[in-house]
């Protein structure tokens, strides 16, 4: 219920404070985690403040002394711890702060295991993912660096950066690396090179130190801030053995800052004998395809073809002449032999023709019809007979028919009873 008051009639101000109170009197018991970042004695009572371990938030303890010396260790400043309080409001000064019923240091389990929640719940939106990550450029003009004030980590990053490479520039930001200042000043650094025109990296380094000194790049706000920033980064936090969740987000993760700077820097000697065997070995590759087109070209005009032209003509035109005669003996053999064939073949022809029959004294006697007579069964007495020989013909009478005796007979040379032939010579054709 809300105090009625008007400009007319004001309440006092005991009363609205006494109101206050008793407000806050009614929240009840509370646990409530921070980090001490300071610590008084005052007789029996400890003024602590304590302080939220990411935003620029404190709130003040009150502690007495035998609740601060019942926990063990006793609490120091820098230290994370859960505090088991009663608000309080107290009215003569209008101040709040929170009375201290019991102190417990965050175990070591504790964190790591609220880091490995928060490890998950970030991989699986993709803010570890490494398609995501970027590549560093070869050779960055310029290279953002967030360290610690005075730090070993700068010194190690810039002397070895400028060793590797003597004309890099840096950006360097200088800010707190621990405590609960760390993830706002990192965080801002980072945004203002991110940027920076000029700045091609960033490098973010601090040494080594307790798992309670590195929590802060552990911090799921500058997780996402690494994120989200166009400009490659380079975690380089602790030792090898220190993983913060920086490491996992950051697009090269670095040992150590020495490591850092070689891994974002190139050294000049390297790349000086890097070229030099590469140009060594672009010559020797040059100079050996030379020499193999010269042996082959070499090769190419010592053949016969290219050496003497001529001598390959003439070679040549041996061989056709040589072709030239083989195939005018083949004919000529071809046409002898078809030549023997031919004069054989008229031989046996010759021998075979009746005109050669006629001339070894023979004679083929046709009758009236012209057809041969082979009997003299064939032709009768009186019948008019043709008689051919070789070179002239008769015509002839047929007489009487002879037996072969007879014929036998006029063989041996006798001659007829009257000493004319059995046929009448009529004349020649």
């Amino acid at each position: 219920m809300g105090m009625e008051s008007s400009a007319e009639s004001p309440q006092p101000v005991r009363v609205v404070m006494q109101a206050v109170g008793g407000w806050i009197g009614r929240l009840g018991r509370i646990w409530v985690e921070g980090q001490i970042a300071e610590l008084n004695r005052r007789g029996g009572t400890a003024f602590i403040t304590l302080r939220d371990p990411v935003a620029n938030v404190s709130a003040r303890v009150v502690c007495p002394i035998r609740v601060l010396q019942a926990t063990t260790p006793v609490p120091e400043p820098g230290a994370r711890v859960v505090i088991h309080a009663k608000p309080d409001f107290y009215v003569a000064r209008g101040t709040f702060s929170l009375l201290a019923l019991e102190i417990r240091h965050v175990g070591l389990g504790e964190l790591l295991a609220r880091l490995e929640q928060l490890r998950k719940t970030l991989a699986a939106e993709g803010v570890f993912d490494e398609a995501r990550k970027r590549a560093l450029p070869f050779l960055p003009g310029t290279v953002g660096l967030i360290c610690g004030r005075d730090s070993a980590a700068e010194r190690d990053v810039l002397e070895n950066g400028r060793r590797r490479w003597p004309a890099v520039r840096f950006e360097v930001r200088e800010v707190a690396v621990q405590g609960d200042r760390a993830v706002g000043e990192v965080t801002e650094a980072l945004k203002e090179l991110d940027g920076h025109p000029g700045v091609d990296v960033v490098i973010i380094a601090r040494g080594g130190g307790s798992l309670e000194d590195l929590l802060p790049f552990s911090d799921e706000a500058m997780v996402r801030a690494v994120a989200a920033a166009g400009t490659p980064v380079v975690s380089a936090i602790g030792h090898e053995q220190d993983t913060p969740l920086l490491d996992f987000v950051a697009d090269v993760r670095a040992s150590t800052p020495t490591d850092a700077a070689k891994k974002t820097i190139p050294d000049v000697g390297e790349q000086l004998e890097l070229i030099r065997g590469l140009r060594h070995r672009a010559r020797r590759v040059i100079e050996g395809g030379v020499a193999r087109e010269m042996a082959w070209l070499e090769g190419m005009r010592s053949r016969p073809v290219l050496a003497n032209p001529v001598q390959e003509m003439d070679r040549l035109t041996e061989q056709v002449m040589g072709l030239r005669d083989r195939a005018r003996r083949c004919v000529t053999v071809s046409l002898d032999r078809a030549g023997d064939d031919l004069r054989h073949t008229r031989a046996r022809l010759h021998a075979l023709s009746p005109a050669t029959t006629l001339a070894r004294g023979y004679a083929i006697v046709q009758g009236p019809d012209g057809g041969v007579v082979r009997s003299a069964d064939e032709v009768s007495k009186g019948d008019e007979l043709r008689l051919r020989f070789a070179e002239d013909s008769l015509k002839a009478t047929a007489g009487d028919k002879m037996d072969g005796r007879d014929d036998a007979d006029d063989a041996d040379g006798s001659d007829s009873a009257d000493g004319t032939d059995s046929a009448d010579e009529t004349g020649d054709e």
